[in-house]
């Protein structure tokens, strides 16, 4: 574990404050939760994910959609890819939502482009292709989002049902 050199006291009702630099550099933002663990004589804390307890589930559902649409389909916690199928697979899996991702999640936006523009779905990386955005909501919160997307064709109206299915499906499934 590296150190940062900075020292915080904690207040009389427990609290500490995580320094706004660190809160941006690994993507915390107000509201969110952290998991709090102890490791020997450490406190550990890390982001919250509950979406990411469906892995399983999420895997299930992407390689059940994938061959029936034929389309790329990632499915993202509030940071990083947790799920993908189709032959872009391995250049999604676990690797951090771009900016442009982050932004629909915030504004909790349905999005569907049906021409194919070029666009970032993960860090770094741009795609031309057409694709609909649906939001994972859970208990009113945004917690992911569910990404179908085709480099050759264009998305059609089954697509966008098909994800607005999907999340709404995680989003229950979760809540429960």
């Amino acid at each position: 574990m590296r150190t940062t050199g900075v020292v915080r006291r904690i207040d009389d009702l427990g609290r500490i404050v995580i320094p706004k630099e660190m809160r941006r550099t690994l993507r915390i933002h107000d509201g969110e939760s952290l998991e709090i663990f102890v490791e020997d004589e450490m406190i550990a804390l890390k982001k919250y994910s509950s979406i990411s307890d469906l892995n399983d589930v999420a895997d299930d559902l992407v390689n059940a959609i994938n061959p029936i649409i034929s389309k790329e389909v990632l499915i993202t916690d509030r940071d990083k890819v947790i799920s993908s199928s189709g032959v872009l697979k391995n250049i999604y899996m676990n690797k951090t939502i771009s900016k442009f991702l982050e932004q629909k999640l915030n504004n909790r936006e349905i999005v569907v482009e049906k021409n194919i523009e070029e666009v970032e779905f993960i860090d770094n990386h741009k795609e031309k292709c057409s694709y609909t955005l649906s939001p994972i909501i859970m208990n009113g919160d945004v917690i992911g989002m569910v990404v179908i997307f085709s480099l050759k064709e264009h998305i059609n109206d089954t697509d966008v049902k098909m994800a607005n299915l999907t999340s709404n499906f995680l989003g229950k499934h979760i809540e429960e």
